[in-house]
């Protein structure tokens, strides 16, 4: 792992298990929504922070996951977590899924756009934020293969 990814683990539990014992396709996007919010916080931008002060909002605008291997129950997974894209308004995060023996197993990407919380209206990203998201920022040919820039956040 470089110093422009962030880590976060968790074990696959029996509730995140389809009846093949393996992780539900849904579920991968908890993770990553549990690892954003850790990544969000070694940032110094805690989610829980942002929703008590009432100003802004960064909802996801666009996920996408795509699968290379099965997830079992009871596997410790480590979900690395690196900026792919800073805009005016949002930003594009790359997850790499794997197995504690490095085993890559999936990759996702969310793009996170900036709202105020009254109104709903989109807003620049604050300079500071951009600082501490461009301290992640992954080459571009580094990635997931699953990105495609959103029309949504062309800016």
């Amino acid at each position: 792992m470089d110093d422009s990814v962030s880590q976060y683990s968790f074990i696959v539990r029996l509730h995140d298990t389809d009846a093949a014992g393996r992780l539900f396709f849904g579920h991968l996007f908890r993770h990553a929504q549990d690892a954003f919010e850790s990544f969000m916080a070694h940032l110094g931008w805690p989610i829980p922070d942002l929703i008590q002060r009432g100003e802004w909002l960064l909802p996801v605008i666009h996920a996408e996951a795509d699968y290379q291997r099965p997830i079992h129950h009871g596997e410790l997974i480590w979900v690395e977590v690196g900026v792919e894209e800073i805009r005016r308004r949002s930003f594009a995060l790359a997850y790499w899924f794997r197995k504690e023996d490095g085993t890559e197993t999936a990759q996702a990407r969310t793009v996170h756009i900036l709202m105020s919380a009254v109104g709903e209206k989109d807003l620049a990203l604050p300079e500071a934020l951009r600082l501490a998201l461009a301290r992640h920022l992954k080459d571009a040919a580094v990635g997931v293969s699953c990105a495609r820039a959103h029309p949504d956040a062309q800016s």
